[in-house]
């Protein structure tokens, strides 16, 4: 009884050790990221023409013997790259959607990672992703909304009501693709899908709840149209 208490005791304390080469990770990439977003071409497009052919090459690991899923699998992954230089390259608030969903899915990970770490509870699919809890979720979605609220603060744009709903609707959507990725990986009895971050594995690891978000911010835009995601 006292052995288990003490393995309870430390779960949390083994988990956050591993938030260091995930920092640091971070310290270097997030940077890099963020002036090629703030400045747009040429940089944005070299961001998207490097990462392209790693997400491919990734896929195509996690894919191997599966030709329908890998052919799905591509088709996200160029939907995704389409999006970011489609969505960047707008005239009215180009960079401004794209600082938006970096920072709604970059909230919903810590908030998912810290809310999930401290609070645990029911897992979210055991069978995917066992580290993954409802409280997780749940923060991640409120740290989203509270990002894109603020976002839209610093930008003037829109309401906050709205915009906490919907950074709350990205939060679910991130989730998702990060769950998506994580089926692939243990389909393909792999832990990551590469090994070109340090404390993240390979760049899917990284970004599979940024390509999902992408991707259906892209589409509420086609199907609203405006100069903003939703209106």
């Amino acid at each position: 009884m006292a052995v288990s208490a003490v393995s309870a005791a430390m779960a949390p304390t083994a988990r956050f050790r591993g938030l260091l080469p995930r920092i640091l990770s971070a310290v270097v990439l997030a940077p890099l990221l963020l002036a090629a977003v703030w400045y747009g071409y040429p940089w944005i497009d070299l961001v998207a023409a490097v990462a392209a052919p790693i997400m491919v090459g990734e896929w195509s690991r996690l894919t191997r013997g599966r030709p329908l899923r890998r052919v799905a699998a591509f088709l996200y992954a160029m939907a995704a790259v389409a999006a970011l230089l489609w969505l960047r390259h707008q005239p009215a608030y180009g960079r401004e959607t794209i600082l938006w969903i970096v920072a709604c899915v970059w909230a919903t990970d810590i908030g998912a990672y810290f809310v999930g770490s401290i609070a645990g509870g029911a897992k979210l699919a055991p069978s995917i992703s066992p580290s993954k809890t409802w409280s997780g979720l749940v923060g991640g979605m409120c740290f989203s909304a509270v990002a894109s609220s603020a976002c839209g603060l610093a930008f003037d744009l829109s309401n906050t009501p709205t915009l906490a709903a919907v950074g709350a609707a990205i939060a679910v959507v991130a989730q998702a693709g990060d769950l998506l990725e994580s089926a692939a990986k243990r389909a393909a009895g792999v832990k990551d899908s590469g090994r070109i971050i340090p404390g993240h594995g390979g760049l899917l690891d990284r970004i599979d709840g940024f390509v999902a978000a992408l991707v259906l911010v892209a589409l509420m835009r086609l199907a609203i149209g405006g100069d903003w995601p939703w209106a």
